[in-house]
């Protein structure tokens, strides 16, 4: 049988989703947050932990994705957050169709930051392996590390967006899930361990077209040791 939510899941998943703690319960806050410095909690761009990655990714590759994608989207939740606090503290009228796609716009743009930090921050040019804890629950619900990486690169075939490996805080199982867009395909309260982008700006300029040789080539770069801090930062 699945165990209940603990108030640390519940509160992890409220920030991870934007969600300020203080909603949940006032004065207490989460402090193993899933993605440290965020910026949708700095409104800064987070620093990335590398230009490039030998073998994966060049710098060409890196540098408009990470400026112009993450570093857009980021800007544009900024702006549209300020907006839309501004029309309620405003008391201006909020049944326009403009603010109606303000605030839809506002979760394709935070679920945008959110992936793309997730993504960078997974990623390493110093392979290596994931640590016992992890790689037995990867095991247990896929059979083994091997046939979990077959099927989490056919999720990112199938999708246009995202292939995610999360953790659904509800039943307490892995899933592999292919979203189409930011805002599509995700599942709800589920905790994400692997994020791998697979829209053509993550991979166009090295790859081309060439979407499976990127595919197959991202799992042999993940950074385990920060699967490893999720992993545990979702288990407390």
């Amino acid at each position: 049988m699945p165990e209940p939510l603990t108030r640390r899941q519940v509160l992890q998943t409220a920030s991870l989703l934007g969600v300020s703690a203080l909603l949940i319960e006032e004065g207490q806050a989460d402090d193993t947050p899933l993605i440290p410095q965020s910026g949708l909690v700095t409104r800064q761009m987070k620093p990335l932990k590398y230009e490039e990655i030998p073998g994966l990714l060049t710098k060409a590759q890196v540098t408009p994705h990470y400026k112009a994608h993450y570093g857009g989207a980021l800007k544009r939740f900024v702006t549209l957050d300020e907006q839309i606090n501004t029309a309620l503290l405003d008391n201006e009228p909020l049944d326009s169709d403009a603010y109606a796609l303000m605030r839809k716009d506002k979760v394709n743009r935070m679920n945008s930051v959110l992936l793309h930090e997730l993504y960078f921050d997974g990623l390493t040019a110093k392979t290596g392996d994931p640590g016992e804890d992890v790689r037995t629950a990867i095991a247990k619900r896929f059979g083994s590390l091997d046939r979990w990486v077959e099927d989490f690169r056919t999720c990112c075939m199938a999708a246009n967006g995202w292939g995610i490996l999360a953790r659904d805080i509800v039943n307490g199982q892995l899933y592999n899930v292919a979203s189409d867009l930011h805002e599509v395909g995700v599942l709800w309260l589920g905790q994400p361990l692997v994020v791998c982008d697979v829209y053509e700006h993550a991979f166009y300029v090295d790859y081309q077209n060439r979407k499976q040789e990127y595919v197959y080539k991202f799992v042999q770069y993940l950074d385990w040791n920060e699967i490893d801090r999720r992993w545990k930062a979702l288990a407390r």
